[in-house]
């Protein structure tokens, strides 16, 4: 069961799909069927809210007030509010919102993008981490950026996507930052994580137009099918508009 609408399921399914698994695994290798996960900027509950009804405890950290009063209304309507704890806060604040050692899995989704330090907050998630947990690291591509605006005949700021330090095409991006894979990699690598396997996330589906897949019977199946079938090829991580990154604490 995917954590969203079909229609929204084209940006969750591939990464909600690892992160199933992983906690799968995780909790295999440890012999207990709950674990305890942390989802920083986690807001709504779009993916907490599914995690607690596999069974396990999820502490969402976000430094929004509505969107921690929207998750437990979420979590109350699921069914789960003895396993979703709401805090406010963010990367900078999470060393004292979750003690060092104590969790099994921390999902980091569209964060690194906007913290002030990207390395340093990936340093505290992995800190919080209990050896052999994992990060599910979700961020902008730059490189899908390029395409995106190149297909768009925004052929200046395609430009100047692919050459700016921070990937954005100009002050009206939409993102302070976007990385490629490799920035991804090494920021990983810098915290002590592990990269094991890397997924192109809204492959297609951001460059397929909208009517096609709402409108032609059995499109939006077949879109999902192929974003899971394309998702874990190199080829096209490139032109994902999001990668995304499982890494364990080695």
């Amino acid at each position: 069961m995917y954590p969203t609408r079909p229609r929204s399921a084209l940006r969750t399914a591939v990464v909600w799909e690892v992160v199933r698994a992983a906690l799968e695994k995780r909790a295999a290798e440890l012999d207990q069927p709950v674990l305890d996960v942390v989802d920083t900027g986690g807001g709504t509950g779009n993916f907490a809210v599914p995690v607690a009804r596999l069974g396990h405890r999820v502490t969402v950290v976000d430094p929004s007030p509505d969107a921690l009063f929207a998750l437990e209304r979420r979590a109350a309507e699921a069914g789960v509010t003895d396993l979703v704890h709401a805090v406010q806060g963010d990367t900078q604040t999470l060393p004292e919102l979750v003690a060092p050692g104590t969790v099994d899995a921390v999902l980091c989704h569209g964060v690194l993008e906007v913290v002030d330090d990207p390395a340093e907050a990936l340093g505290s998630l992995a800190a919080a981490l209990r050896r052999g947990g994992f990060v599910s690291l979700l961020a902008a591509n730059r490189n899908g950026a390029v395409l995106a605006r190149a297909l768009g005949g925004h052929f200046n700021e395609a430009r100047a996507a692919l050459t700016a330090p921070d990937g954005r095409w100009g002050e009206q991006g939409p993102m302070p930052r976007l990385f490629t894979g490799e920035e991804l990699g090494r920021l990983a690598e810098g915290a002590g994580l592990r990269v094991q396997s890397v997924h192109g996330v809204r492959v297609f589906a951001d460059l397929v137009p909208g009517v096609l897949v709402d409108t032609e019977p059995g499109a939006l199946e077949a879109l999902l099918k192929l974003e899971e079938a394309a998702a874990a090829q190199p080829a096209f991580h490139s032109v994902a508009t999001q990668l995304h990154l499982l890494a364990t604490l080695a």
